[in-house]
């Protein structure tokens, strides 16, 4: 029986430490020095396919330029996290950052969690009221002293509640004659933008200077992207993953990085399993119907290929018996 199989592998997404150690045993056997498809957002791994890499630019010029808020949207696993800690290293030589991975919290919570990332010292018995001037006068002195701006990023801001984003828009409105000393990036679902909507808060909504929207990888670009973490994690440029298991994983996945990175992470197990030397499409096939967030997904798309397929091939045979008979 395959080794692979003898393990139970649930969701990927779910820390195992027998996935682990199936990890440990297949880099050695592919010549891998590290996990190429885990997935916690590594930096090491960060490929700026098109749109990445236009979402980043997008960010780095809204800081630069001085904006009060910025906004990043995009579907569950297309890589907002990894985008947002690459975003935030390029930033730390220029910026004081603070980082709020999980902001559904009420305002004055919220406000608590942005004084402990930026080191703001506050009593425990610190009032709505104080813990905004605080967070003001840190501002105020983190410019004068350093010449350099307060850059937040919120990661799952769809879950914020209205009454926490009024709160930031509040605590932005500080500036100089020139800038802003507060600014804040928003990363979220598309729920974001339907909580934007809200009149409540359509006040923050006008100062949305710069927003932009991440999308999956083409089917070029998921190519690209497996090679490149691949490259990173010692393999070379040689190629690992066959042309066809590359043509799975693309329908499969849809392009979104995380499904690549779960069935990828399979699919060398299961290579390895076999003892096989590349990953071919039957790997990753077993990798696609072990996956639930995928296997549904995959039997339609491939219906629906075997169905265009099949009607232009009928197409093709009305055209040709209709020219005949002309």
């Amino acid at each position: 029986m395959n080794r692979y199989w003898q393990v139970t592998m649930e969701d990927a997404a779910q820390a195992n430490p027998l996935v682990s150690g199936v990890s440990g045993l297949y880099n050695a056997h592919f010549g891998l020095h590290a996990t190429p498809f885990s997935l916690t957002p590594d930096t090491q791994f960060f490929y700026d396919h098109p749109s990445m890499r236009e979402a980043l630019n997008t960010l780095v010029l809204a800081v630069r330029s001085g904006e009060g808020f910025t906004k990043v949207v995009s579907e569950i696993g297309t890589g907002k996290t990894l985008l947002c800690r690459t975003f935030l290293a390029l930033l730390r030589d220029q910026f004081v950052t603070a980082y709020v991975p999980n902001p559904y919290m009420e305002p004055m919570t919220l406000l608590l969690a942005v004084a402990d990332e930026l080191g703001v010292k506050y009593a425990p018995d610190v009032n709505q009221h104080q813990i905004l001037k605080l967070l003001t006068n840190f501002l105020i002195d983190t410019f004068a002293r350093q010449q350099r701006t307060v850059v937040v990023c919120l990661d799952e801001a769809h879950a914020m509640p209205l009454e926490s984003l009024e709160a930031l828009r509040l605590l932005s409105n500080l500036e100089t004659e020139k800038r802003k000393l507060l600014q804040i990036v928003l990363f979220g679902q598309p729920e974001l933008d339907v909580k934007l909507r809200e009149p409540s808060i359509r006040q923050l909504r006008q100062r949305i200077a710069f927003s932009c929207h991440l999308r999956p990888m083409t089917r070029n670009e998921l190519t690209r992207y497996v090679s490149h973490r691949l490259t990173v994690a010692g393999r070379g440029e040689d190629e690992l993953f066959t042309r066809r298991a590359l043509r799975v994983l693309f329908v499969a996945s849809g392009g979104v990085p995380r499904l690549v990175n779960i069935l990828a992470h399979k699919a060398l197990a299961s290579a390895y399993g076999e003892g096989a030397q590349r990953v071919r499409a039957r790997h990753v096939r077993l990798a696609v119907f072990d996956t639930e967030s995928t296997s549904s997904v995959f039997r339609r798309r491939l219906w629906t290929r075997r169905l265009l397929a099949t009607g232009m091939a009928g197409a093709a045979l009305a055209a040709g018996v209709f020219g005949s008979m002309i």
